[in-house]
């Protein structure tokens, strides 16, 4: 019993006299120690500031175990004021130390130096003050229209649409002339029309020919070899169900064999190193004809109609990037529907041109188009009389630019 009521712990005083006279322990209660041991601590004072009072009663086990949790009560009452002043030592610490992190230079990502770079070469540098048009809106929710990347995937196409090689090449071709290059592409317009193919494919053919053509001198006899070999590779890469090359020697009325198809096909590929991944005038037509809003499919077959104008000439394509021929025909386009303005900030924000540097280009096609019924190569011109097109190559040609065009170019 005595070792049952050593328990409390702030009774150290009754534990020594417990020790030395066991015996008395058990016979009387210790209210005599009161005075020293019996009480809660002095410290333990009401909420009023006033102490408590002695207690006189016996101490029983159900008591001590009250007073046991009044005293850790206390205890822990005792140590939050000095928790939440370790607290506030700690957030004041925090605080002074928050202006030395700022002080330091801040990094920045390579995203962002990218982008700044991006910006600077394709000439937008802030955007102007014309209200833009948020052309991606409708397609928010369109995982395939890649809304967060777009902006981004553009600037960078612009970065790299000079870095597949092509040059002004024409005079390093003993055999070869612009006109015969422009028979070339007309005819491959007009097979790419019968084979039902992408547009996505025209464009690649065309860029394809280009870039060989500026690495390799071409006898005279295989240049039509090589816009088949061409035609075959971009399908290849582009079409779902490319045609075979026994449609290709049938439509060139058999003027090459399997075996100089696929060889022609395979030293292309060589000389340009596989490099097929292009930014072409396709896909910036895309884009920029969703920014002339608002648009429709009369303006799309218009803007695709100047453009493939504008591929069978080998001026205008060496002449003009692959975005600023774009630009071009989709400001001649928006000229010739009489769309007012004729160039919007939206469009200016998006292609990185304005009016003016558009200007020549976008009379050249004009005038090609005045000149489309009546010049021999009219593939373009067939393509687009048919109803399917909306007919728009028999709409007149847009009066504001024919009127300072006076002669130009024609086939």
């Amino acid at each position: 019993m005595a070792s049952n009521e050593t328990v409390l712990p702030i009774q150290q005083a009754n534990r020594d006299v417990n020790q030395k006279n066991p015996g008395q322990g058990e016979r009387r209660n210790r209210r005599a120690l009161g005075d020293i041991g019996n009480l809660v601590p002095a410290s333990t004072l009401n909420e009023i500031g006033k102490p408590q009072l002695q207690i006189t009663r016996p101490i029983t086990r159900t008591f001590r175990a009250q007073l046991v949790a009044n005293a850790q009560a206390v205890d822990k009452n005792a140590k939050k004021p000095q928790e939440e002043a370790s607290h506030a030592d700690v957030a004041q610490k925090k605080h002074e130390e928050t202006p030395r992190r700022k002080l330091k230079k801040p990094t920045k990502s390579l995203t962002s130096v990218l982008t700044a770079r991006s910006k600077v070469a394709c000439g937008i540098t802030t955007r102007p003050k014309d209200p833009i048009i948020n052309i991606d809106q409708s397609d928010i929710n369109n995982e395939l229209a890649e809304v967060e990347y777009v902006e981004d995937i553009y600037k960078f196409y612009k970065l790299t649409e000079t870095e597949g090689g092509l040059r002004d090449y024409m005079n390093s071709q003993p055999d070869l002339n612009a006109k015969m290059r422009a028979i070339l592409v007309d005819w491959l317009i007009e097979v790419h029309r019968k084979f039902e193919l992408m547009p996505e494919s025209l464009y690649l053919t065309v860029n394809i020919v280009d870039r060989y053509l500026s690495m390799r001198t071409v006898p005279r006899k295989e240049l039509q070899l090589v816009g088949i070999s061409a035609m075959l590779i971009a399908c290849k890469y582009e079409e779902i169900w490319p045609p075979e090359v026994n449609d290709l020697i049938a439509i060139s009325d058999n003027a090459y064999t399997r075996e100089q198809i696929l060889g022609m096909e395979k030293a292309v590929l060589g000389v340009l190193g596989w490099y097929l991944t292009v930014p072409t005038p396709y896909v910036f037509l895309v884009r920029y004809t969703k920014a002339s809003v608002p648009t429709d499919i009369e303006m799309e077959n218009m803007v695709f109609f100047l453009t493939e104008l504008g591929l069978v000439h080998y001026s205008i394509v060496m002449g003009n990037s692959h975005s600023k021929l774009a630009a071009s025909a989709v400001y001649a386009a928006r000229c010739t529907l009489n769309k007012t303005p004729a160039w919007t900030g939206t469009l200016k924000y998006h292609t990185g041109y304005s009016e003016d540097e558009l200007r020549d280009c976008a009379k050249s096609l004009v005038n090609f188009h005045a000149c489309a019924s009546e010049t021999k190569l009219k593939a373009v011109y067939r393509k687009y009389v048919n109803p399917e097109k909306g007919a728009v190559a028999l709409f007149p040609p847009a009066r504001s630019l024919m009127v300072e065009v006076g002669g130009g170019e024609s086939s």
